[in-house]
């Protein structure tokens, strides 16, 4: 039987009687060092999602390619506020913030000069803290802070880590993907151990699943027979909407609701929710 028939029949109206996060703003930061795995789309999708429920959501775009601000649609010329000013030059979330297409959502996007943080970063005193300082209380107003981080475990992704209280890692249903995933759990520990101690996985989201591909399913049930249930039940399906939506400077869920990837982040929504009434402090 494909892992896509497992899907939860979660509503919209389901979610929206889920109870809130005990405490606010719950700061996650979505991380793979492996690029293509579907982790901006997940982002940027998620965010929408929650904030169609009714939370209030940050994205904090820290990849310099800067998908996450135009899958929302950010014009580049707008950024000139961004995260790299904020990381390096001492700017103020408040004043980083941009709204966005989506009620509920905002961003501080991402400019090209972000490429340059990580070398910047290096001479800096507590370097890796960089982002928890800049975040500090100025999110106070939000639910959900979600960080897009970069495909690199380098300084960037550390303070994604130091800053966050949770990990989403999305997962691609691909040969190679327990391998990638162990080296970012191994970095996980790391900072738990070395900076941050309240850092915790919120969960595996598998992507990229071809229900026709019997090597999706196979990769599904090896993650969930390794990770247990921090994989969440819901899987992200390869989708032609998904694919194209950022190309309209869109999420997925605004630019066609009914399809298959947006009904599928809804879905994911509603289990964030569940596990984040249940979070234990």
């Amino acid at each position: 039987m494909s892992t896509m028939t497992k899907l939860p029949t979660t509503t919209v109206g389901d979610i929206m009687n889920m109870p809130e996060p005990e405490q606010g703003p719950r700061i996650i930061a979505v991380a793979n060092q492996k690029g293509g795995v579907g982790k901006t789309t997940t982002a940027i999708n998620l965010a929408t999602a929650l904030a169609a429920v009714k939370q209030k959501v940050l994205i904090i775009d820290l990849d310099p390619q800067g998908n996450a601000s135009t899958g929302i649609g950010v014009d580049r010329k707008s950024r000139k506020i961004d995260t790299y000013r904020m990381l390096i030059a001492g700017v103020k979330l408040k004043d980083a913030i941009q709204t966005s297409n989506v009620p509920g959502l905002d961003i501080v996007p991402a400019g090209v000069d972000l490429s340059a943080a990580e070398l910047e970063l290096v001479d800096m005193e507590d370097r890796e803290r960089q982002l928890q300082k800049a975040i500090g209380d100025g999110a106070h107003s939000y639910d959900y802070v979600l960080i897009d981080c970069p495909p690199a475990l380098g300084l960037l992704t550390l303070n994604a880590l130091v800053a966050a209280q949770a990990i989403l890692v999305p997962l691609q249903c691909e040969f190679f993907a327990l391998e990638g995933l162990s080296h970012l759990l191994k970095t996980v520990e790391r900072v738990k151990n070395a900076f941050n101690p309240e850092l915790e996985i919120q969960g595996i989201v598998l992507t990229m699943f071809d229900k026709r591909n019997n090597l999706s399913d196979q990769v599904a049930a090896d993650v969930r027979e390794y990770f247990g249930d921090k994989v969440y039940k819901t899987v992200i399906p390869r989708n032609v909407k998904v694919s194209e939506a950022p190309s309209h400077g869109r999420p997925v869920l605004m630019y066609d609701m009914k399809c298959a990837g947006s009904q599928a982040y809804l879905h994911l929504a509603g289990e964030v929710l569940r596990r984040e009434g249940h979070v234990s402090v």
